[in-house]
């Protein structure tokens, strides 16, 4: 097929990026690069989702990597994967032609962010502000990469890899059918081992507290982690913006931890959180000078759950902060953050965080335990699919209620001119509600 052809597929079949925030795949498609990286590290604790792919689907994962490399006239492929994961290696390793290699990481966090493997596998840096093309590089998690190869076979994406881990008696990684409850998903795990309990919607580090049991299944759900509501990580997570603003202004010493141990700032780039925690202490005009240098922040949160000896909150600081600079209009261009890097800070690779370790920091260690395959997944009898998947904009309804529809078939098209893809029923079933932000359906 054409390479407009091609393109037209990945979007059609609705994918976009399935690690992240959930950026339409077919835009990143749009540019040719000389080496496409399979993000592979998997760095959130207690998430099994990618590695479990990459151990029971190499050969669709190889064969999606080989149609991106066509597509883009890629000269090499390169999947990232953890040094401990020594199954999918071998998997991956099996299915490998002349032009790919595989990347081993060592298991430390954040490993998979798409700026710490790039620099990693290629030595290069993302452009401050930019994008992996402009240095030739495509960044694609494994799921995308598999959904891009069924997309090629007419598979929309129906289903998301989700692993269901933490305080629950059974923890599993299966595909599960977009819009299906959570409740649901804890059901299949036996239930939980805690009598208050929270999630923890994307892995302990990065993902958001979820406590309503009828929040949905969604393309970019990676993994549901379940701990205690009296946990101390959980109190942490649930911390109000005026609080952890107002702690940090009468708490921060200026001791610089936060930013020393900065995977970004690590690596050069303009981001230092104790001179957003400063702008905490100080006021206009002096304030506003020390803001922009959140706008870097990737929110890892290893500076809040990490490094941070008082236990302030400059992540949350700096995520309020670049929304705060969006809202007054001093949001910098990529130009000037160029103009603001550094070289590789040479101890960077002796402030990797070891997994196991930052476990123990958060008080989850005793909750980590393998979450096996499970082929089969019980379908939950009310499915309610978002029509604001990804970023960009939401998906318009293309059908009524009553109708009847088939697994696979769409539901709801791409906005027209718009950075946007469609929506596909998960399963056969009838829809019985649609509105600006979701359709219900029964499963059959």
């Amino acid at each position: 097929m054409t390479s407009q052809q091609f393109i037209q597929v990945v979007k059609e079949a609705g994918i976009v990026g399935a690690g992240g925030a959930g950026f339409p795949t077919y835009k990143k498609l749009e540019n040719p690069v000389e080496t496409v990286i399979i993000n592979g590290a998997e760095c959130e604790p207690l998430l099994f989702k990618d590695v479990t792919l990459m151990e029971n689907h190499a050969a669709d994962i190889i064969d999606g990597l080989q149609a991106v490399m066509d597509h883009t006239g890629a000269r090499q492929g390169i999947v990232a994967i953890k040094r401990k994961n020594h199954a999918a290696i071998k998997a991956i390793r099996s299915r490998l032609k002349a032009s790919m290699h595989i990347f081993e990481m060592e298991d430390v966090y954040p490993a998979g962010d798409e700026y710490e493997v790039v620099f990693h596998a290629t030595g290069k840096r993302i452009p401050a502000g930019g994008f992996p093309f402009e240095i030739g590089i495509l960044v694609q998690n494994v799921e995308t990469i598999y959904n891009i190869r069924r997309a090629i076979h007419n598979q929309p994406v129906t289903h998301s890899m989700v692993t269901v881990s933490g305080a629950v008696n059974q923890p599993y990684t299966a595909w599960v059918p977009l819009g299906t409850p959570y409740a649901h998903l804890l059901e299949q795990a036996g239930g939980v081992t805690a009598n208050g309990f929270v999630i923890l919607d994307g892995g302990p580090m990065m993902g958001k507290v979820v406590e309503d049991l009828e929040t949905t299944v969604g393309k970019t759900t990676s993994g549901l982690v379940v701990i205690p509501r009296d946990a101390h990580l959980a109190a942490r997570k649930t911390q109000d913006e005026r609080t952890f603003r107002r702690i940090g202004k009468s708490t921060c010493d200026q001791c610089s931890l936060c930013t020393e141990m900065c995977p970004r700032y690590l690596m050069g780039y303009p981001i230092q959180p104790h001179l957003v925690m400063r702008s905490l202490l100080t006021s206009d005009p002096l304030s506003k000078s020390l803001t922009p240098w959140a706008q870097a922040c990737c929110e890892c949160n290893i500076c809040s759950l990490w490094a941070c000896p008082e236990e302030l909150d400059p992540r949350n600081v700096c995520a309020t902060t670049k929304r705060d600079l969006k809202a007054q209009n001093m949001w910098q261009d990529a130009a000037t953050l160029q103009t603001l890097m550094q070289p590789v800070h040479p101890v960077k690779d002796y402030r990797a965080v070891p997994t196991r370790r930052l476990m123990r920091k958060l008080g989850i260690a005793h909750l980590y335990r393998m979450a096996p395959y499970r082929d089969t997944l019980p379908v939950a009898t009310e499915l309610r699919l978002s029509l604001r998947q990804h970023i960009g904009a939401p998906a318009i309804p293309v059908v009524r209620v009553g109708d009847a529809v088939q697994s696979g078939d769409p539901i709801a098209r791409a906005a027209e001119d718009a950075l946007s893809v469609p929506v596909h029923a998960p399963c056969n079933g009838v829809i019985t509600t649609v509105d600006d932000n979701h359709i219900t359906l029964i499963s059959d």
